[in-house]
């Protein structure tokens, strides 16, 4: 029926597999859950070994750190069943339906994303991070099925075993970014995908600091993978926008005129209503700094 694959890091895992084996037992479905820790040493891996107790449960704690992609592929790789679900550790599954409704998708196509919603943040630190995922991916399905490749998320969805494990080592980078390339690869492939509302709450809002820190990492991935052709096909707006600057030959414009208002734009990105546009400003120009 469906493996439940949770990646893990230094988090308690504890909580979210529980209340996913309570679903699956009241579904009285084939299941499995299994959660893999990364190699992070941590002491909430006590807490931990309890999933083993849990029915169809497995905690396994790798003893090399492998990255998020390859966690994701020694997960698939170590799952029985044909559909894989796979939810981030430090998500929430809403309502008391979230594994009923995947379920009842089994079949009826390749690959299934819910979605997310974000717990509103009060603490000013975690501003960007929190209006980005507000109003950039906070979206419903509707939405998201006009343009299916442009929000894939492996945050939390559900597909086919052969098809995300395929999908999945053909990506070679450890860092972030890679929700893009993964989306590139599903277009390219022309695997149809549907979105739904069947959402997971994000509890956890990273500081700003930490955030465009990230930020960086993702787009320097974003290039190096656009540079080696492996974005041929790819719904990414920003990269659409650079290719516009680079024909007309207007990044070095575009990187002076942004210099001048850098430390402004930099500031906003602080602030406790932080305004989007700029901060897509700022990554364009980071990418024409970087390419």
């Amino acid at each position: 029926m469906i493996s439940i694959l949770i990646p893990c890091y230094d988090y308690n895992a504890y909580p979210l597999v529980s209340k996913l084996e309570k679903q699956a037992l009241i579904l009285n479905i084939n299941f499995e859950i299994i959660c893999i820790d990364d190699a992070s040493f941590s002491s909430k891996n006590e807490t931990n070994q309890k999933i083993n107790l849990l029915t169809n449960s497995r905690f396994i704690e790798s003893k090399k750190n492998l990255g998020r992609i390859k966690n994701r592929l020694l997960l698939a790789e170590n799952s029985q069943y044909n559909w894989l679900l796979f939810i981030d550790v430090d998500t929430n599954p809403i309502g008391e339906s979230f594994l009923k409704n995947y379920t009842s998708y089994i079949d009826k196509g390749t690959i299934f994303f819910g979605g997310s919603v974000y717990k509103k943040s009060e603490n000013p630190n975690c501003s960007l991070r929190y209006k980005f995922g507000k109003k950039r991916e906070e979206i419903n399905s509707i939405k998201r099925n006009k343009n299916p490749y442009k929000y894939v998320s492996s945050r939390n969805f559900m597909c086919k075993k052969d098809v995300i494990v395929e999908a999945l080592s053909k990506i070679e980078s450890v860092s972030y970014g890679n929700d893009y390339v993964l989306g590139s690869i599903l277009k390219r492939k022309r695997i149809d995908i549907i979105h739904f509302d069947n959402p997971v709450l994000i509890e956890n809002i990273e500081e700003n600091s930490i955030f465009i820190r990230k930020t960086h990492q993702a787009l320097d991935n974003v290039i190096k993978c656009y540079k080696e052709g492996k974005l041929q096909k790819h719904s990414i707006t920003l990269l659409k926008v650079y290719r516009i600057l680079d024909v007309l030959l207007m990044k070095g414009v575009f990187i002076k005129l942004t210099n001048i208002f850098r430390d402004k734009i930099e500031q906003n990105l602080y602030k406790e209503n932080p305004d989007l546009f700029l901060f897509d400003v700022y990554r364009l120009s980071y990418i024409c700094k970087i390419n």
